[in-house]
């Protein structure tokens, strides 16, 4: 299973994995129905979740129902507990990169948001859009998810700059990465251009850099006011077991 998981994930683009998945994920499923784990988006109960990653596979991290990964599970249980992002009775304006099918429909059905995709590829994208030259206006959104995407610009200064520029004064942008918390500093290597050699170091193919803890403050260069949320730690051990979360993963919360 696994070594079949990081062939289809390796081999196949994303765009085209994400259409056959809508076919897949029903029938996968009900196949792991049980009562081990749990997804907190949909509530739904497993024997086992499914492995992911494309170098080094982590078992037990993919929902068979929504396919949210560890970041997707913390993510939404921060939003529901910690925010008025589900419940807020003002309309908040939303942009979500390269929107996750845990979400997609989830964030589309919400009466509370205006809610616009983006990415440059995407099918589930309503606007396709560089990050690096966005085509909205100043000050737009009052929340912004870009989760799992800076590590694959190579200006990642730029598209920061961009994601600043269209938040509103006051909003929230949440910007998840893969960080490599033993580290202090970031590390990148434009040099390294083949893929296998970008999945070797870097943990996946089109990847560009491993972040540091120097994340954070890089976000605050930026001007953003950045919350280190280590949300893991306010969650009971046994959930964060019974979720599959990945214990100590920040959650950058940032604000304008």
């Amino acid at each position: 299973m696994k070594k079949l998981f990081k062939l289809v994930l390796n081999t196949i683009p994303r765009p085209i994995l994400i259409r056959l998945s809508y076919v897949a994920r029903p029938i996968i499923a009900f196949s792991l129905r049980g009562t081990n784990f749990t997804d907190p988006i949909d509530g739904k109960s497993f024997k086992s979740m499914l492995p992911y990653g494309y170098e080094t596979q982590r078992n037990n991290v993919l929902s068979p129902s929504t396919l949210s990964l560890e970041r997707h599970r913390l993510l939404w249980l921060y939003l529901n507990n910690e925010t008025d992002f589900f419940t807020s009775a003002a309309k908040k304006k939303v942009l979500h990169f390269a929107p996750e099918q845990a979400f997609y429909k989830l964030f589309r059905n919400q009466k509370n948001l205006d809610y616009t995709t983006t990415d440059l590829f995407s099918p589930l994208a309503d606007v396709k859009a560089d990050i690096c030259n966005l085509p909205f206006e100043d000050n737009q959104y009052d929340v912004i998810l870009c989760n799992h995407v800076l590590e694959h610009i190579p200006d990642d200064t730029k598209a920061m700059q961009e994601l600043y520029r269209v938040l509103k004064p006051g909003g929230m942008a949440i910007l998840q990465i893969p960080q490599d918390l033993s580290r202090a500093a970031t590390f990148a290597d434009d040099s390294i251009t083949d893929q296998k050699e970008r999945a070797k170091i870097f943990g996946q193919y089109d990847h560009v850099r491993i972040y540091g803890r120097d994340y954070f403050d890089k976000l605050r260069s930026i001007g953003f006011k950045v919350i280190e949320e280590d949300y893991t730690n306010k969650i009971a051990p046994e959930l964060v077991e019974k979720y599959c979360l990945a214990k100590g993963e920040i959650i950058p919360v940032c604000f304008k």
